[in-house]
């Protein structure tokens, strides 16, 4: 079964003209950023501010700065 998932597929044509295969655009991985790397990064800042609050250390990138 994982062979043939992983085995590529013969051309898909229209009317004689050969379709792309499908990947990634620029705009689906920008997204990507939005929407997995936004959240990830508003979950570490907020976890900083918690530890340096609670602990009175900032542990933050923005400490070096």
């Amino acid at each position: 079964m994982l062979q043939r998932m992983l085995a590529r597929r013969r051309a898909q044509t229209v009317m004689g003209h050969r379709l792309e295969e499908p990947h990634l655009t620029r705009t689906a991985v920008l997204w990507g950023f939005v929407i997995l790397g936004l959240p990830v990064l508003a979950l570490g800042m907020l976890l900083d501010l918690l530890i340096q609050w609670a602990t009175g250390h900032c542990v933050g990138l923005w400490c070096y700065f």
